[in-house]
């Protein structure tokens, strides 16, 4: 994790574009910039965002919550107050300062700060919350904790059985037939990209008559290869090792900063394997890997918070749980970059096609760890 102290950070970054069709449940985002529709903010709005231990410059959810609120921010004309954590340790009190500050939204990312953002809500009913990839559901009753949290949470197995399917149309081209999988932390957040990507290897096995094998994980038993953590370091890139040392020419690292350790991995291969991204697209966002990054699969995080953010400055904050698909364009896959013109033949209208039905309902993508 990134070392730091609470900090107050100012500015505005342009989120990455946007290839395939991306977000469902709740209120829908609108267009990357938009907002929900723009107008001035309250006076004394003040929207804050509190981030995990990855920090700001992680490549990944943090790094797209934050250009969200930020381009929240330019568009209402207002400053916000950002709190890095340095470690676990310090979530609760980042929540503490941002409701002493006065902050009037406090969005909170990832599920690690699920316990200490519903004890502030509850303690400031007056406060909206939001937080991205949690239900702030703590008890597991099916109910969010308090009613002032509205949970910001991804469908992304379907947008990973996408590209579950390039990865394996990619690997078959090229012989190998092998692609792998590893994850940070075990969690739902984590394991719903795995469980889609293996779905979709198995689809493109089912329409080709394929063989492609993956290892790193098996959706029947949600067992296998995690680093137990979110940093990028010696643990994780021997885990990536592990994974690469099966053969595999396709691997996707699910987990923020570690497919910093799988990419120098696979220098230390010297081998062709290719990365897959995710959260953000990962060559545009980290251009000394965009050599080898194949695709990345995304979510629309930094829309989401734009969206709630401007909702909220407006008196219109809606705690229902938005929930990203293929549909609502919460979810979606990159493009492919440098590699667009060695991809099989069709395969961008497979995709397509198989993007197509999972909207109409004529593929359902079962995770077991979809929201």
């Amino acid at each position: 994790m990134t070392i730091s102290t609470t900090k107050k950070l100012l500015g505005a970054t342009v989120a990455a574009g946007v290839i395939f069709a991306l977000a469902g449940c709740g209120q829908a985002p609108t267009d990357s910039g938009s907002g929900s529709g723009g107008g001035e903010a309250a006076s004394d709005f003040l929207p804050c965002l509190v981030s995990d231990a990855g920090g700001w410059n992680d490549k990944s959810f943090n790094q797209s919550a934050k250009e969200g609120m930020d381009r929240a921010a330019d568009t209402l004309g207002v400053k916000p107050l950002e709190f890095e954590s340095a470690n676990d340790n310090d979530y609760a009190p980042n929540l503490e300062t941002a409701v002493s500050e006065g902050c009037s939204l406090i969005v909170s990312v990832g599920f690690k700060l699920s316990a200490a953002t519903v004890e502030s809500a509850l303690a400031n009913p007056d406060i909206d919350y939001a937080i991205i990839d949690d239900w702030a559901d703590n008890d597991f009753d099916g109910e969010v904790d308090a009613p002032n949290i509205k949970p910001l949470v991804f469908d992304t197995a379907q947008a990973a059985y996408l590209g579950g399917y390039a990865s394996a149309a990619w690997s078959a081209q090229s012989g190998v037939n092998k692609v792998g999988t590893f994850g940070g932390m075990q969690i739902p957040s984590v394991a719903v990209f795995m469980d889609g990507f293996q779905l979709g290897v198995e689809k493109y096995n089912e329409d080709k008559s394929a063989s492609v094998a993956l290892f790193g994980w098996d959706i029947a038993t949600q067992k296998g290869s995690f680093t137990g953590g979110f940093d990028a370091n010696d643990t994780a890139k021997q885990t990536a090792q592990g994974v690469l040392d099966q053969g595999v020419d396709v691997i996707l690292p699910v987990g923020g900063p570690v497919y910093q350790s799988a990419a120098a991995a696979i220098a230390d291969s010297g081998k062709d394997t290719l990365l897959v991204g995710v959260d953000s697209d990962l060559a545009v966002a980290d251009p000394s890997v965009a050599d080898v990054t194949l695709f990345s699969i995304m979510k629309a995080i930094d829309v989401a918070v734009e969206d709630a953010t401007i909702a909220a400055s407006e008196g219109d904050f809606d705690p229902a749980p938005y929930i990203g698909t293929l549909e609502n364009e919460g979810v979606k896959l990159s493009g492919f970059g440098s590699f667009e013109g060695d991809l099989p033949e069709g395969l961008t209208d497979e995709i397509a096609a198989l993007q197509e039905q999972i909207i109409a309902g004529d593929i359902t993508v079962e995770s077991p760890n979809s929201p």
